[in-house]
C-alpha cells in the first residue's frame, strides 16, 4: 500500500460520503449491528490470531480487556445512539425572545484509525463504534507487531461491513504511519507513543486534520497510609499483569509510605503465588517482541546496576516471557524511572509525608492515568485537586477505562481529545449550532435611524 492507494481510498470513501452524508439512525444501528456480529461469530479465531501475534496470550485475558469492552461499547451505543441523536435544545436570551437554539450532531466524514500493537482488537473496533456511531466512513491502519489479526480482520470485515464504509490495512513492515497519518482525514485517532504522537500530530496539521492522540506517560500509583495496603497491592497487581503489563495505563510506578513497603512486597509475592503457578502459566502473556523483552531486561538491568533491589515475583523462565519483579530503591535517574516501562516491572518508591508523594507525580510530566488509594475522602480530593492526569481511579487500577459514562483520553504529553461512548460520537461528529429567528424579531427595533427608544433600550441592555 502506498501513498496514491492510500489517498485514492480516501478519496473514493469521502465521494461516498457525500452520497449519504447524513445515515439514518436505522442504519447506523445496522452498521452496529453488524461489527457485533463479527465480534459474536469470529471470537475463536480473533482469539487465535491475537494469541499468534503475542506468542502467547491467554483467550481468557482477551476475552476480558479486549473482547467484553468492544462489545459492551457497540451495545453500549446502540442503547443510547436515538438520545444522542436529538437535537439538544439550548436556552435562548431575552432579547431574543421568539428565536430558537439547538445544537445538531453531524457526521464529520472519514475518520482515520491508528492502532497499536497491545490491544489491537478493543483499540481498533472502540474508535470504529464511536465513528460508526456518529455516521461516518472509516480507515483503519493496524499494527505491524499484529499481521495475523490484520489479516484476519481484513478478510471478515467485508464479510458485514461494506469497503465503501470500513477500510482496513496492514502495515508489514512499520513504515506507513507517516503517509496514513499524513492524509486529509476529517478526524485522526492515533494510540501509542508520545514521541510518535508528535510526529503523528506534526503530520497531521499539514491537512489541519484534527487529532484525538492517545498516548502515554508515566501512571503513578499513590497508596495512602490509610488505606490496607494487602489490598492495595492485589488490586494494583492484578491490574499490573494484565497483558504483562503492555497497557498504556498500567500502573508505571508506586509511591507508598516507608513503613508499608515489607507489607506491599509480600503482598505482591503473596498474589503472584495464589494466582499464577510460574512463568510458564497460560495465564501470563508473553512479550510482543524479542527487541520490547531485550529493552525491558535492559532497563531492569541498569536499575540493578545503579543500586535497586529487584524481588522476582514469579519462578521459572520463558523464552517470550519476563518475570513480573519489583525494584525497590531505584535512583530517580535510572531509565526505568524515565521511561514508560511498558512491562511486568513495578518500581517501588517510599515518601515520609503524603505531600511528597503528590509533589512527585506533580514534578513529572501528566500521565494517562493516576491512581490513589485511601478511604479519606480528604486524601482523595486532595490528590484530585492538586494533580494533572487524563484520568483518576480511586481504590482501584485500569477500570475507569471500561466506564462507557467517562470519556477517556490524556493531557498534555499524555494525549489530547476524548472518546468513548458519547464523548466518541461527540469527539467524532460536528455539533451543529443552529439558531432559527422568530416571525418577529426584537433586533429589528435596532436598525437604524437609532432614536432614543434605542438609546433606551441600549441602555437596558448594558446595564450594571
Amino acid at each position: 500500500m502506498n501513498q496514491q492507494q492510500f489517498s485514492s481510498d480516501l478519496t473514493n470513501l469521502k465521494q461516498a460520503f457525500v452520497q449519504q452524508s447524513y445515515p439514518s439512525l436505522q442504519q447506523r444501528k445496522y452498521n452496529l449491528q453488524q461489527l457485533l456480529k463479527l465480534l459474536m461469530e469470529n471470537q475463536s479465531a480473533i482469539f487465535e490470531a491475537i494469541s499468534r501475534d503475542f506468542g502467547h496470550r491467554s483467550s481468557h485475558e482477551t476475552q476480558l480487556i479486549e473482547l467484553f469492552p468492544s462489545i459492551e461499547g457497540i451495545r453500549y451505543a446502540l442503547k443510547h445512539l436515538k438520545k444522542w441523536l436529538k437535537p439538544q435544545r439550548r436556552g435562548i436570551s431575552i432579547w431574543h425572545l421568539g428565536a430558537s437554539n439547538q445544537v445538531i450532531a453531524k457526521p464529520l466524514g472519514v475518520i482515520g484509525v491508528i492502532v497499536p500493537w497491545n490491544y489491537p482488537l478493543y483499540l481498533a473496533i472502540g474508535p470504529l463504534t464511536d465513528a460508526l456511531a456518529a455516521g461516518n466512513k472509516v480507515m483503519i491502519k493496524m499494527s505491524e507487531l499484529s499481521p495475523a489479526l490484520t489479516q484476519l480482520l481484513i478478510e471478515l470485515m467485508p464479510q458485514y461491513l461494506p469497503e465503501e464504509l470500513v477500510r482496513l490495512y496492514a502495515d508489514e513492515d512499520g513504515s506507513r504511519g507517516a503517509l496514513f497519518s499524513s492524509l486529509a482525514f476529517d478526524h485522526l485517532v492515533f494510540t501509542g507513543s508520545t514521541n510518535t504522537g508528535r510526529k503523528v500530530m506534526q503530520a497531521a496539521a499539514a491537512n489541519l486534520t484534527p487529532v484525538t492522540l492517545e498516548l502515554g506517560g508515566k501512571s503513578p500509583v499513590i497508596i495512602a497510609k490509610d488505606y490496607p495496603v494487602e489490598l492495595a497491592a492485589e488490586r494494583i497487581m492484578m491490574g499490573k499483569l494484565f497483558n504483562a503489563g503492555q497497557t498504556c495505563v498500567a500502573p508505571d510506578y508506586v509511591l507508598l509510605h516507608h513503613s508499608q513497603r515489607q507489607a506491599f512486597v509480600e503482598a505482591c509475592v503473596a498474589y503472584c503465588k495464589k494466582h499464577y503457578q510460574g512463568l510458564s502459566d497460560q495465564a501470563f502473556s508473553s512479550i510482543i517482541s524479542d527487541a520490547f523483552l531485550d529493552r525491558l531486561n535492559k532497563l531492569s538491568q541498569q536499575a540493578i546496576e545503579q543500586g535497586a533491589e529487584s524481588i522476582t515475583l514469579l519462578p521459572g523462565e520463558s523464552k517470550q516471557k519476563l518475570a513480573p519483579s519489583l525494584l525497590l530503591n531505584v535512583a530517580e535517574d535510572a531509565d526505568v524511572m524515565q521511561q514508560e516501562i511498558f512491562g511486568p516491572i513495578l518500581p517501588v518508591v517510599e515518601y515520609q509525608q503524603l505531600d511528597e508523594a503528590i509533589a512527585y507525580v506533580r514534578q513529572h510530566a501528566h500521565p494517562l492515568a493516576l491512581y490513589v488509594f485511601s478511604n479519606q475522602a480528604a486524601i482523595q480530593q486532595q490528590v484530585i485537586q492538586q494533580t494533572q492526569a487524563g484520568g483518576l481511579c480511586i481504590n482501584d487500577v485500569l477500570l475507569h477505562v471500561a466506564q462507557h459514562e467517562l470519556p477517556f483520553g490524556g493531557v498534555g504529553p499524555s494525549g489530547m481529545g476524548h472518546y468513548h461512548g458519547y464523548d466518541g460520537f461527540v469527539q467524532f461528529s460536528k455539533m451543529l449550532p443552529v439558531f432559527k429567528q422568530g416571525r418577529f424579531p426584537a433586533i429589528k427595533l435596532m436598525r437604524p435611524p437609532y432614536t432614543k427608544f434605542s438609546d433606551l433600550l441600549i441602555k437596558l441592555m448594558t446595564r450594571g
